[in-house]
């Protein structure tokens, strides 16, 4: 078996444990009715790190990686602004100061970074700004029904549907298309929501904006394992604390 199916396993494993405990927990009763923390037609929110455009924004942990989109600015002096796509060797080149590293850094030491170099004979105390506007670096993970599940790089805004192609589509022949389930890191907490692909495909849903770290699973039709009964009591779109 090798380590990309490992991982699935262990992927859906964590999920079922964790889901047990939720439906132990209600009682056997519709998660509609039992769990407060479940909005139904409430859409699911973005992360606290990104903007609406899916630009990455606040996060200063966030370390720069290859073929990150960067714009770049000195307050007060124009000309030295740029907006530069990261290299494979983790280098941006910009005015006077030429090659600078940005991968591996953060947004606060790539600006400090280039004020030291700019204050090396060439700003007296320059006022630099770094807004990340494609962060190709970041990755999304897809599990379940699916041709091709793995972990996939997304390159700025990416919405369901573009994810679900990058792991070559569902798999028709198992695939529950009303059991697609989105999972992400709201406000400190694992938030989640159910969509139904086939409505999404059919533009009578919204088809939502997928964001860095985000999970997507794609349910097994006719199966009776806990995901799949808790799913059920789920409506599309129903926001739900996952844990």
């Amino acid at each position: 078996m090798d380590l990309r199916m490992l991982r699935s396993k262990f992927v859906r494993g964590c999920f079922l444990v964790v889901l047990a405990a939720m439906l132990g927990a209600c009682g056997g009763q519709s998660a509609t009715r039992s769990n407060p923390d479940l909005a139904q037609g409430v859409a699911l929110p973005a992360p606290d790190t990104t903007t609406d455009s899916g630009a990455y924004e606040g996060g200063t942990d966030y370390r720069i990686g290859a073929q990150d989109l960067l714009e770049i600015s000195v307050f007060g002096i124009e000309d030295l602004s740029r907006t530069v796509r990261v290299n494979s060797n983790g280098q941006v080149s910009l005015p006077l100061i030429g090659g600078v590293l940005a991968g591996g850094k953060t947004i606060p030491e790539l600006e400090a970074a280039i004020g030291e170099k700019l204050k090396d004979g060439y700003v007296q105390d320059p006022q630099v700004t770094v807004f990340i506007k494609e962060f190709t670096s970041q990755r999304v993970t897809l599990e379940g029904a699916l041709n091709k599940p793995g972990i996939y790089p997304i390159t700025g805004k990416t919405s369901l549907l573009q994810a679900i192609a990058m792991a070559e589509g569902v798999d028709d022949k198992v695939a529950d298309l009303q059991g697609v389930v989105i999972f992400r890191n709201v406000e400190g907490k694992r938030m989640g929501a159910v969509f139904d692909l086939a409505a999404v495909r059919a533009g009578t849903m919204p088809d939502p904006q997928i964001y860095g770290d985000d999970i997507i699973v794609v349910e097994q039709s006719g199966s009776k394992t806990a995901f799949r009964r808790f799913i059920e009591t789920v409506p599309a779109i129903g926001l739900f604390r996952w844990f």
